[in-house]
């Protein structure tokens, strides 16, 4: 199989473009934005900042990085890292006395004897809204503790969630509950809740539960409007907000072929069912044109979507994949042909379609209809994207999307 016309496999970056393997003239370098710093896991598994406009590769319990496209997000918890200027009832806190995740000595020791906890400020929510918790916890292993607890007071009632490090059993009233090993026995643990009222407050116990004693480091506190955790948001006195990050100016109508092409991506989404559909497409200027990979708004369905001058030449979906994995997908195109692959699976064909014009195509561009406003811009983490010139055949489609 020859080389594809384009070929991003995240590697080189600067601030403000992400670099693409091929072409080697720039004309597929990507163009990046994010008006904000960011968090990302390097190399060494350590949490760093970034500063704005620069991409972040992530290397988040794996050899290779992917490209990291977040949506906008803000930490409510107001001081993230100082449990001293926590609320307690009771807890002594040794400040900065564990490396944390950020390779940092800025971990705090919470130990308690009974009937004592930590509680944030009181942050402001929206009454009915979804809202995920996290923070980083590790044990203290000259004691004999080994499970947490976190509870939410909601305003007018409270939800806990007891994690146990040495064991990974969770128990309790929050959902999507989760423990994340991220290395050196740190682990980020949370889930997400349904508020009340019209403000909240995040309890932590280095024990599970009130009549018990404990002691845990922690760090890294974090609640976020959302139905899922994003990268780690530092605060240290005001909430703080991160933006979304987008990608997109990639290519030329003289690198693309609008005639027949293949596009390939290999990415993962951060859940399930989608708040809005979002996705990646190869695509001409503004929104007529295009050839779009998306995750929608049910539960793990993955859509090829194909349209010139913005009549629907081919839908194709598929529910069988957990797209919080990576997963390799393609859509090659020719007039009268769409096929969609995952995974080493053709998913479908479509044998009544149009193409476009020469010179149609542009970009390649992380949003669906190039509508770059936020709702509908990728979220989602890319470890391969590729365009080649012509269809590839069947079995060069199946050996290029196995897992």
């Amino acid at each position: 199989m020859e080389n594809p016309k384009l070929a991003l496999i995240p590697s080189g970056y600067k601030s403000g473009k992400v670099y693409s393997i091929l072409p080697t003239d720039g004309v597929g370098d990507f163009d990046f934005s994010r008006g904000s710093t960011a968090t990302r896991v390097n190399k060494d598994g350590l949490i760093e900042t970034v500063n704005n406009n620069v991409p972040r590769l992530d290397w988040l319990n794996s050899d290779c990085p992917s490209l990291l496209l977040e949506p906008q997000r803000t930490n409510l918890v107001q001081y993230s890292e100082d449990f001293n200027s926590w609320g307690d009832s009771g807890i002594t806190v040794t400040s900065n006395a564990l490396i944390s995740p950020s390779g940092d000595l800025t971990a705090d020791k919470l130990q308690s004897t009974a009937n004592n906890w930590r509680k944030s400020d009181a942050y402001t929510v929206t009454n009915g809204a979804e809202y995920s918790v996290s923070i980083y916890a590790k044990l203290d292993t000259s004691t004999s503790t080994t499970t947490t607890r976190i509870e939410i007071y909601r305003g007018v009632d409270a939800i806990a969630s007891t994690f146990n490090l040495s064991t990974g059993a969770i128990s309790g009233s929050i959902s999507n509950t989760f423990i994340e090993d991220i290395g050196n026995n740190w682990y980020r643990i949370g889930g997400s809740y349904v508020s009340n009222g019209s403000t909240n407050i995040f309890y932590i116990y280095p024990s599970s539960g009130y009549s018990n004693a404990g002691t845990m480091f922690f760090w890294g506190a974090q609640v976020e409007q959302g139905s899922y955790p994003t990268s780690y948001i530092k605060t240290t006195g005001n909430t703080v907000t991160r933006q979304k990050d987008f990608i997109d100016g990639a290519g030329s109508s003289d690198l693309f072929n609008s005639l027949e092409s293949t596009f390939f991506v290999e990415m993962a989404s951060f859940l399930n069912a989608q708040t809005n559909s979002n996705g990646i497409e190869l695509a001409g200027v503004g929104s007529q044109n295009r050839i779009t990979l998306q995750y929608d708004t049910t539960n793990n369905q993955i859509r090829c979507d194909v349209r010139v001058l913005n009549s629907a030449q081919a839908i194709i979906t598929t529910s069988s994949f957990d797209i919080t994995n990576f997963n390799k997908m393609a859509i090659t195109y020719k007039l009268n042909e769409v096929k969609f692959y995952v995974n080493g699976q053709l998913i479908s064909t479509d044998t009544s379609v149009n193409t476009f014009a020469p010179n149609t195509l542009t970009e390649v561009r992380s949003t669906i209809a190039g509508i770059s406003g936020g709702a509908f811009n990728l979220q989602a983490k890319i470890k391969d994207l590729r365009v080649y010139n012509r269809v590839l055949t069947q079995a060069e489609a199946i050996e290029l999307t196995t897992i």
